[in-house]
């Protein structure tokens, strides 16, 4: 009996170190795929962390770039925005002087009465004044002769 239960404990020995040899195995394996896809994706970051550090390097110099475009623009634009200023200012200042306005009713009004009124006050100085009228039966012109026949 002794020989026997020293045989089933060998038994369930082997049972159990085959168990643990497998599972060691499995845990083993398991463990390896682990690891080999924890490397994979730890290189895929770093890579992927690589590229995107030198996209903010990139795109940091690009904004930089695009800010100093900027910068240049605002100060073209605000020369060429005082140039236009002046010379519109300019070309107001000559259309003020050389295109004829229209005339409005009322002041070619007054200035006809003004007119109209001095040639009457005139015409009647001319009318009142004696001394300037001709009394000569004659009516010739001065310096013309008549034609003898």
């Amino acid at each position: 009996a002794a020989e026997g239960a020293g045989t089933s404990i060998i038994g369930l020995l082997e049972v159990v170190e085959s168990d643990f040899t497998k599972n060691l195995a499995e845990m083993t394996a398991t463990e390896e795929s682990a690891q080999s896809s924890y490397e994979a994706e730890s290189k895929e970051n770093s890579i992927e962390k690589a590229t995107k550090e030198q996209d903010v390097k990139y795109k940091t110099k690009e904004s930089t770039e695009l800010d100093q475009t900027v910068a240049e623009t605002t100060s073209d634009r605000a020369g060429v925005q005082a140039e236009l200023d002046a010379i519109l200012e300019y070309l107001k200042k000559i259309e003020e002087q050389c295109i004829a306005k229209a005339e409005s009713y009322e002041s070619r009004k007054a200035r006809y009465e003004a007119e109209l009124g001095g040639l009457k006050e005139a015409l009647q100085i001319l009318e009142s004044e004696t001394a300037l009228v001709q009394r000569s039966s004659r009516k010739q012109l001065r310096g013309v002769r008549p034609h003898s026949a």
